[in-house]
């Protein structure tokens, strides 16, 4: 797979050029000389400032993974909420999308291109999968989009790679490394509080608060050990594989985020921390990803 090229900067609308009195100019399309000792334009001393302030290092390359959605004309549309481009470039990182239909030289010669990955949220792992109970509720399935990011959590695990996921992401993170799911919390924990509050409020409304455990990766990040957090969700992580550790709960003890063990930076999160991005401790979850990528590179 080859990326595409960046669009030219000859793309961009150019100046007018006035008439040459030497020549005959009666065309509507005569321009003025090129004029090459211009001031910087505020977005190439944006550039300038920010390869200085790094030291010359680029910006880490972090690969986030997308849905796929039919659009009323019914047309498979790659789908990503900005949210989470947003949230990697505030923190420093260069967001690239991933579509879910790559086959596999596409997929390990991308991955290889990369320095973090950012796993997102969406419909439903195929329970099957995880040997999980079928349920009405379930929803969304996309067995191209599980493939591809079991193996990229896979990939990363192994090779180092920091990575983060979000809702379904912290999900696929489980079930890939070797745990399963509550296929529907409401089903199968009648005693757990109400999870999946969207659309009923905005996916901004904060639901309830987490306990974070003092030493883990997320409270060294966050700098909190109670974190106010949004709730979209409506499974949850049953059975936990050895390679990862719970470090926040909901207060009916819910898994809330995981980390993987013996790694610079894999962390899972059950909630939706880029629409809590004015919240210090949220957007310091992307900060953490970003930096951790920057010293993988």
């Amino acid at each position: 797979m080859r990326f595409a090229a960046p669009a030219c900067s000859s793309c961009v609308d150019a100046p007018a050029r006035a008439p040459d009195s030497s020549k005959s100019s009666t065309s509507p399309h005569s321009f003025l000389p090129l004029k090459r000792a211009q001031p910087e334009t505020q977005v190439a001393s944006f550039f300038r400032y920010n390869r200085n302030r790094r030291g010359l290092m680029p910006a880490p390359i972090i690969g986030i993974t997308s849905g796929r959605t039919l659009s009323k004309d019914q047309v498979v549309t790659i789908s990503l909420s900005e949210k989470y481009t947003e949230s990697i470039q505030r923190a420093g990182g260069i967001p690239v999308i991933l579509p879910s239909t790559l086959d596999d030289s596409e997929l390990f010669d991308l991955f290889e291109r990369l320095d973090g990955f950012l796993l997102t949220g969406g419909g439903d792992i195929d329970p099957a999968i995880f040997n999980g109970t079928p349920h009405p509720n379930v929803y969304g399935i996309d067995h191209a989009r599980d493939f591809l990011e079991i193996e990229l959590v896979r990939y990363a695990t192994h090779n180092q790679i920091p990575f983060l996921g979000i809702c379904r992401g912290m999900q696929v993170i489980n079930v890939a490394l070797g745990g399963t799911l509550f296929t529907d919390i409401s089903a199968q924990l009648p005693d757990a509080e109400r999870h999946d509050l969207y659309p009923n409020i905005p996916r901004n409304k904060i639901a309830h608060v987490v306990s974070i455990h003092k030493d883990s990766l997320l409270s060294n990040l966050a700098g909190v050990t109670k974190l106010s957090v949004n709730s979209l969700h409506h499974q949850a992580l049953d059975a936990i594989p050895p390679i990862l550790q719970p470090v926040a709960h909901s207060a009916d003890d819910l898994v809330e985020a995981v980390e993987l063990k013996d790694h610079a930076f894999g962390l899972g999160v059950q909630w939706h921390p880029e629409w809590l991005v004015e919240s210090q401790a949220n957007q310091a979850i992307f900060r953490g990803l970003v930096e951790a990528a920057r010293d993988h590179k």
